[in-house]
């Protein structure tokens, strides 16, 4: 399955799961929002939210300042 990550196309195995995405990036530790297809989904529903091939996955970091 290709799923297109922040514009960057990237296989993976078939019927993962947002959480398990992250897991195999290592992003796992890191504070973001996730989009899948402009659509917000919220963290506590991540390791349920399903993937489709070709799916545009958008990560967003929080970076702290002032």
């Amino acid at each position: 399955m290709k799923l297109i990550i922040n514009g960057k196309t990237k296989e993976f195995n078939k019927d993962i799961t947002l959480a398990d995405m992250l897991q195999k990036l290592d992003l796992t530790s890191k504070v973001m929002a996730a989009a899948v297809n402009m659509e917000i989904v919220k963290q506590g529903s991540w390791a349920d939210y399903k993937l489709k091939d070709m799916d545009k996955v958008e990560l967003l970091d929080f970076v702290g300042g002032g």
